[in-house]
């Protein structure tokens, strides 16, 4: 079977979303790009399509004009080993623009909306203490992995 590749809707963007998330995160590339030509519908040199990797994962990304918006029914979610990866994807996918929300969700400057969790939130989550980690973890916005950990021991 082949792999399934989230397609993601810009505005007039892509080529900066590209750019922006290959930055983001380390073992990333970008792939093909197409450009649109004298016919259109996009200017002429645009990114129409554009196709990148993000820690192994790919992507395309399509400027495809205002008619669609992402919202929060579909994200992203980054399993982070430790406090500093945490620290390091939510401080980068949240700046510029992006906005904060709770639970570990935010949105990114391009309104994509991204999950950045401990790996080890599922056990915590499962634990005899569950109930105390989910009344912790509603409290924060970006997640705190020693808080969790006091609150399910």
């Amino acid at each position: 079977m082949k792999g399934i590749t989230p397609f993601l809707w810009f505005n007039d963007d892509a080529e900066k979303a590209i750019q922006f998330y290959t930055s983001v995160f380390k073992n990333s590339k970008v792939g093909h790009i197409s450009r649109y030509g004298d016919s259109g519908p996009g200017p002429k040199g645009q990114v129409m399509v554009g196709e990148f990797e993000l820690n192994g994962q790919p992507f395309m990304a399509l400027n495809g004009g205002p008619q669609f918006k992402f919202n929060e029914s579909v994200s992203f979610v980054i399993r982070c080993e430790n406090q500093e990866e945490i620290d390091y994807y939510w401080s980068k996918l949240s700046a510029d623009g992006g906005q904060e929300s709770m639970c570990g969700w935010l949105k990114d400057p391009f309104g994509l909306s991204w999950q950045v969790v401990p790996s080890v939130l599922s056990q915590l989550m499962t634990g005899p203490n569950a109930g105390r980690v989910m009344q912790a973890l509603l409290q924060m916005r970006k997640l705190d992995i020693a808080t969790l950990q006091k609150a399910a021991a």
